[in-house]
């Protein structure tokens, strides 16, 4: 029988804050369990396992980020949209690390299919349109602002910037620029076959 009180949202959210304070790859059903002070038998109601919960706090914080990402880029374009959509992403990964790895984390592909996880790749179009690139091109940006961005965040988290003279937010703004420069000067004319021979 189900516990009064305890719901799959609940839990979820309740998973959300523990990977926020304790870890991501902390978050299990016992760990969960303990904080709502019941057995483990008594969560089965309503999640299946402890990869249930943590698919289930990945869509919650895929969505979450999507909203503040969409929020941050509305109505603004080039540079501006750049920056906003990069530091939502580094707010949101400041503010609540957990939920922000759990977005890393490999969901079945129907499950992924029905996330927010399509968003995230329609907001980045959706700033890169100001630079007017072609495809692959801009699928390659995609790829290449995630990568530079998730990688800014995840070392920065851990600590690799915090004993050197120059501070970390001026590295930030500098890669910004640096991206902003490099796809308004890219050349749209120019093919990626051309450019690498094949």
């Amino acid at each position: 029988m189900a516990r009064v009180g305890l719901t799959a949202e609940r839990l979820t959210r309740a998973g959300a804050e523990l990977a926020d304070e304790a870890g991501f790859d902390q978050v299990t059903l016992s760990a969960l369990a303990r904080s709502f002070d019941v057995k483990v038998a008594s969560l089965y109601s309503h999640v299946r396992n402890s990869h249930d919960l943590k698919t289930r706090i990945t869509l919650l914080a895929l969505e979450e980020l999507a909203d503040r990402v969409s929020a941050a880029v509305a109505g603004r374009a080039g540079r501006d949209a750049l920056a906003a959509f990069a530091d939502a992403y580094r707010d949101y990964a400041r503010e609540h690390p957990g939920r922000y790895a759990a977005t890393r984390f490999a969901l079945a592909p129907e499950v992924a299919a029905a996330s927010a996880g399509g968003r995230h790749a329609q907001l980045s179009r959706a700033i890169l349109r100001g630079y007017h690139l072609r495809e692959p091109d801009q699928t390659h940006a995609v790829r290449m602002l995630g990568s530079v961005f998730h990688g800014y965040i995840s070392l920065e988290a851990a600590g690799s910037f915090s004993h050197t003279a120059v501070d970390s937010q001026e590295s930030w703004d500098w890669t910004i620029d640096s991206l902003d420069a490099l796809l308004r000067t890219w050349t749209t004319d120019t093919t990626t076959a051309d450019r690498t021979g094949r």
